[in-house]
């Protein structure tokens, strides 16, 4: 292809060293992605608020004894949630929520020790360039600072309510995306530090119009939060219509009006389904309009598997929302939003335009 840069190198010729951290990122981040999903089936399971105490050293130990299981369990049964709705609940009940919680919380606890140890060790040997190790502590601060966002969401839910705050949990998802989306790119940039560039006069325009995809994705991912954050999804399990409206009855009853967008289910759930719609009629019309551009493999590659995704993903969507929100179909759904994010962050990093003689 006339494309191609004289020198570029790609993943399998790339220097060992290089290989190894650019690896190492991909792996971090498909932690993160995993970590997303553990997180849905967490929520799903309604188990989030199971553990009481921050705890970042010693709550890597789960309770070793009878006398601790039942000392946390009485934690538990202090919170609105237990008294609200599950009251009666048993202990062996109890330790089902507590695990996934538990999980959630080791599993994040892991990443930071995957990413940390090995990132000292490649700075050691000299592997990490000035650049590169500025970008990693950016990583690093990012995924302390989601641990503290993470119990700033839980003890929302300690006080006055039985559930999350919708807003905090939205906040926790869309941070774990931009640490994902952020580490994805490193990746990316490590392995490809020189990808294919084109002639095509239209590259520009066509990359433009991704960067507006790449926003309407990241906003439909934020939306699922607040729908999430609201069991949204238990109620209006019908498609396309709600109750038998195109737009819910309900739509705009909450004052101010800007509250309907965050707090009203009938809106969240309505804003959700419009911007799942838009993004795969976005993403469908992208991919067409690719096809006639010299653009790099990776680049075309990247916009049918983003087409390809995102079909799946609204069909997964609409299954989870008729079957009212399953926990392993809600945990796919959460999955298969990140992979939509994945396809797009690869094809807008590999879309590029050789500048102007």
């Amino acid at each position: 292809m006339s494309a191609t840069t004289t020198g570029s190198f790609s993943a399998e010729t790339a220097p060992a060293p290089r290989r190894a951290v650019g690896i190492w990122l991909l792996g971090c981040a498909a932690m993160v992605l995993a970590m997303a999903v553990i997180g849905a089936i967490t929520r799903l399971t309604e188990s989030g608020l199971s553990i009481m105490e921050w705890a970042p050293l010693t709550g890597a130990l789960p309770p070793l004894s009878q006398a601790e299981w039942e000392r946390v369990f009485a934690l538990y049964k202090q919170i609105p949630e237990y008294q609200q709705e599950n009251a009666g609940m048993g202990l062996a009940e109890f330790k089902t929520i507590f695990w996934w919680e538990y999980i959630h919380r080791l599993w994040g606890r892991l990443i930071g020790v995957v990413f940390a140890l090995p990132l000292a060790w490649f700075w050691w040997r000299g592997h990490i360039d000035r650049p590169l190790g500025k970008k990693l502590l950016i990583a690093l601060a990012l995924g302390a600072a989601q641990g503290g966002l993470g119990w700033f969401m839980v003890a929302s839910g300690f006080a006055d309510r039985t559930d999350v705050s919708q807003y905090r949990l939205t906040a926790h998802l869309a941070l774990a995306l931009v640490i994902y989306g952020y580490l994805f790119w490193l990746a990316l940039s490590v392995l490809w530090p020189r990808p294919e560039r084109s002639h095509d006069p239209a590259v520009g325009r066509l990359r433009r119009a991704l960067f507006w995809l790449l926003a309407l994705v990241a906003v439909t991912i934020a939306s699922g939060g607040f729908v999430a954050g609201l069991n949204a999804g238990m109620t209006y399990n019908t498609f396309p219509l709600m109750d038998g409206e195109l737009i819910p009855l309900g739509y705009g009853d909450f004052s101010p009006w800007i509250v309907n967008l965050f707090e009203n289910i009938a809106a969240v759930q309505f804003n959700h389904r419009l911007l799942a719609v838009a993004t795969v009629a976005l993403a469908l019309a992208l991919w067409f309009w690719s096809l006639s551009r010299d653009i790099a493999p990776a680049a075309h590659g990247g916009f049918a598997a983003l087409a390809i995704l995102a079909l799946i993903q609204l069909a997964l969507g609409i299954t989870t929302l008729l079957l009212v929100v399953p926990v392993t179909l809600g945990a796919l759904h959460q999955a298969g939003a990140i992979l939509v994010l994945t396809a797009t962050i690869w094809t807008l990093y590999h879309l590029r335009c050789r500048p102007s003689a």
